[in-house]
């Protein structure tokens, strides 16, 4: 695993993500939103395989069809390229393209 990226290395791979991902100090942020609870459930489940996969985990909140998520590398301290990838993964399983 690469380590912590630098500021300038974020902001380009944030460049390369969808509009609505914000770096939140340590953190990538995002708030997906679902016509309703069970496809916002259903995202969730999608990704949970995706994270298992890459032993990266999200911290997430849902309340109904609101997902709030929040990346980070905790053993590396902050960003690193394991969060753009499940990052991406989101994205993906958001259009129902995982």
């Amino acid at each position: 695993m690469k380590g912590l990226l630098n500021d300038i290395e974020i902001a380009s791979e944030l460049e390369g993500l969808d509009e609505g991902w914000t770096r939140q100090e340590n953190a990538l942020s995002r708030t997906f939103r679902f016509p309703d609870f069970v496809t916002a459930f259903g995202f969730m489940s999608e990704v949970a395989l995706v994270a298992e996969r890459l032993n990266h985990h999200p911290e997430w909140f849902n309340v109904y069809g609101t997902v709030r998520v929040s990346l980070t590398s905790h053993d590396a301290g902050g960003i690193t390229a394991r969060d753009f990838e499940l990052a991406r993964a989101m994205e993906r399983a958001a259009s129902g393209r995982l």
